[in-house]
Formats: structure tokens, C-alpha cells, sequence
């Protein structure tokens, strides 16, 4: 039996959240692949830490030569060390850094199924869903890979780990997002209708494949992607940062800058859509910005609409768009906070069928072990209806799950 979830004497029902994280256990890959890839496709190694830079969105970086052994996972020529930064559940802002880590040296709910429900159930979340952690957002590491036969490989066993062990014995508690090659839209879509024939609903996508140096939204490339996953149901989920360049000032401003103003890229995206005439083709399509927060959206839905009227002689703001797009926006489109008291505030207008709680689960910015006072502090004023709704009623009936909401 797997533990009650635990909202203490809150009003706030137990969470359905639908964006946090995992950490890939070590065998993900080597028990899945065959072995004459099991050395050059990803598989981790106990070395010195290095010293990480980010470039462009990737941390490159070496083994040291000294110092502790710490868990580093090796791809074809990619190395990367797993970071207390991205495993920062039960420890104190000062000690999260950039340093490496063992597994050991994590919450074993970071990549351990049980021990997940376990942390999920103590902190109100009665069913979660997560984004992955060493292949990127949406998996990028896989595009880049030089062998486009391994990259598959490495697509599907990720997708096979995610739907039969990290999720499959969880009666529910788990749900399952998965990955498709980024690299050809046509097996995109088969993999979304492979998963999908097993019940996935939820597949991970880049917020601007052009940044990527793939196709635009605008090209016409990703249609037969798109158009699978309105036909199965799958939503389309976006996470921050799954554009891999974020936006920044200058190359010596501090992180924080970067840190703040990461939500750009998903204003770029959200804007990118609303105006390309996906939503429009593809009525039933429906997508989901995650960790984005949520105040930023009035403005922009009062500005792309304001574009689309007063520029439409000659910006083609209509061209694609034939209603005002924030028409698409409250029938399709849909965005998860976890601290944003403004967006809260401004809840008419930001919609409040289109938003979701979450978690961040197991990162440094997340609200764990205290979600359902974050909740409570930011919209647990709200008619019951209405927190309900945020918690876990749009969650359920955007991703078709069967709970309660």
C-alpha cells in the first residue's frame, strides 16, 4: 500500500502536479540497450568532479584529476556530472552548488519510484508527473547525438523505462511523459502514437525548436507531429529551458539575471504559437508550458491581440490567425506556477481553467517539503471551486486521468 497523502488540516485537496523531476537512475540505459552500445551510449562513471561551464545551454565539462568521486554520465563524446544543483530536495540553499554528487548523496526519492511516492504523499501531491533530467527537457542530448540509430534507441528505452518502471507499479501515483526523436518529425509521431497506444497522454517538446537549429513552428515541418498528437490526445508539455539558449544580458552578469528572466523564452513561444496558426489548424491540440509561472500572461494576451487588429496590414499578424489569438489561449494553451502570487491576483484574466500547480520536484526553486503552504499562501484564499481547479481539477481533465478532481 502506498502511503495517504498528507495535507494536514489544509483546505487544499491533494495535488496533482505536472511538473517535477527525475533523476535517471544509472542503469536506465545499459539494462535497455544492446550491448554493442552499452559502452558509447549513456552509462555512468565514478570520477573526480570538474568544473561546469554553460554554454549555449549545455554544461560542458571534464573529469578533474583530484578530489572526491562524483556520478558522471558518459554519452558518445558528451560527459556530464550529475549536480547537487538539479538534486536539491533536503538540503539548505547554501549548500546547493554546482558540485557533482553520488546517488548516495541525493534523497533516493530523486530516482527511486517508491521512495518518490513516498516524498509525494508526505508533501499533499497525490499523483505527479515528471520531466527528465540528463537528456534536457525535451531531450535534446539525443538530437545531438552522431549515431541516429543509438539516438533512437536511447529515445524509446527512456520511454519504455518511463511507462513500465518508473510509473507502471504506481497504481497511478506516477504519470508518464515521454520523449520523441527531435530530429525527424514523422518518427515523432509514430513514437507519440507508440506511447500513446499504452496510455501516455503527455509527450515533452522544445518551446522553440528553432533554437535548436531544427525547423521552425511556422514551417510546416512539425505538422505531422502535431497532428498526431491531437489525434491520440497527447498534450504537447513545454518546459522552461527546453529551448536549451536562454535569454541573457551579457556574458558577465551575474546567474541571477539569466535565473529571472528564463521565463522570456516561454513568452517568445507562447506569442510564437498563438500566431502561427497551429492552434487554429488544430483545434483539439493542447499544450502545456511548465515551471513558466503565470503573471507575465495578461499583458501578452492584451498585446498579441492588440497586434493582431492594429498591425494586420502589414504584419501577417491574421494571415494564420483568423480569430484574436488569445481565442486560442483559453481554449488550448495552459500554464503551471509555483510561486507567482501576482498571476494569482490577476487570475480572471490569466484564466482559471488554464493554470497548474506544481511542485519542482526534486530542483532548488520547488516547493518541497511545504507545497501545500505554498498553496495555501498563494491561492488558498479562493472559493473552493476555484483551488480545487488549480490543485488538481485541470491537471485531471487535461491529461484525461483517472482521479477525482
Amino acid at each position: 500500500m502506498y502511503p495517504a497523502v498528507d495535507t494536514g488540516n489544509s483546505h487544499i485537496p491533494g495535488i496533482v502536479d505536472v511538473d517535477a523531476h527525475v533523476v535517471e537512475p544509472e542503469n536506465l540505459w545499459t539494462s535497455r540497450l544492446p550491448a554493442k552500445y552499452r559502452e558509447i551510449g549513456p552509462h555512468i562513471r565514478y570520477l573526480p568532479g570538474g568544473k561546469p561551464k554553460l554554454d549555449g545551454g549545455m554544461y560542458i565539462e571534464e573529469p578533474g584529476i583530484e578530489g572526491p568521486d562524483v556520478a558522471w554520465w558518459f554519452y558518445e563524446d558528451h560527459k556530464y556530472s550529475i549536480k547537487r544543483l538539479i538534486a536539491a530536495a533536503g538540503f539548505p540553499a547554501d549548500e546547493i552548488t554546482m558540485d557533482g554528487v553520488t546517488y548516495e548523496q541525493m534523497r533516493k526519492g530523486c530516482w527511486d519510484p517508491a521512495e518518490r511516492i513516498a516524498d509525494n504523499a508526505a508533501n499533499g501531491v497525490e499523483a505527479q508527473m515528471c520531466f527528465p533530467n540528463y537528456p534536457r527537457f525535451a531531450g535534446q542530448i539525443f538530437m545531438r547525438g552522431k549515431d541516429k540509430d543509438l539516438s533512437l534507441l536511447c529515445v524509446r528505452a527512456y520511454n519504455d523505462w518511463m511507462v513500465d518502471e518508473w510509473c507502471g507499479g504506481s497504481s497511478g501515483r506516477l504519470i508518464p511523459l515521454c520523449l520523441v526523436p527531435l530530429w525527424d518529425a514523422q518518427l515523432a509521431a509514430e513514437e507519440v502514437r507508440r506511447n500513446a497506444a499504452r496510455g501516455v497522454r503527455a509527450v515533452a517538446f522544445s518551446e522553440i525548436p528553432a533554437y535548436l537549429g531544427l525547423p521552425s513552428i511556422h514551417s510546416g515541418y512539425w505538422d505531422p507531429f502535431f497532428a498526431a498528437c491531437e489525434e491520440t490526445g497527447t498534450v504537447v508539455c513545454m518546459h522552461i529551458g527546453s529551448g536549451t539558449k536562454t535569454p541573457n544580458t551579457s556574458g558577465d552578469a551575474p546567474d541571477a539575471v539569466a535565473s529571472t528572466i528564463i521565463f522570456g523564452n516561454s513568452v517568445a513561444s507562447l506569442t510564437d504559437f498563438l500566431f502561427s496558426g497551429i492552434p487554429h489548424r488544430y483545434p483539439n491540440l493542447k499544450l502545456m508550458y511548465a515551471e513558466c509561472q503565470i503573471g507575465w500572461i495578461p499583458y501578452l494576451l492584451e498585446r498579441v491581440d492588440d497586434v493582431w487588429e492594429t498591425h494586420k496590414g502589414w504584419s501577417n499578424s491574421q494571415l494564420n490567425c483568423p480569430e484574436p489569438p488569445s481565442t486560442y489561449y483559453y481554449r488550448q494553451i495552459y500554464a503551471c506556477f509555483f510561486k507567482d502570487r501576482v498571476g494569482i491576483d490577476l487570475i480572471d484574466k490569466v484564466g482559471v481553467d488554464n493554470i497548474l500547480f506544481e511542485t519542482d520536484y526534486p530542483h532548488q526553486d520547488g516547493t518541497w517539503p511545504a507545497s501545500i503552504k505554498a498553496a495555501e499562501e498563494q491561492f488558498g484564499h479562493l472559493p473552493a471551486e476555484q483551488i480545487r481547479k488549480i490543485a488538481r481539477g485541470n491537471a485531471i481533465r487535461l491529461f484525461e486521468l483517472p482521479l477525482t478532481p
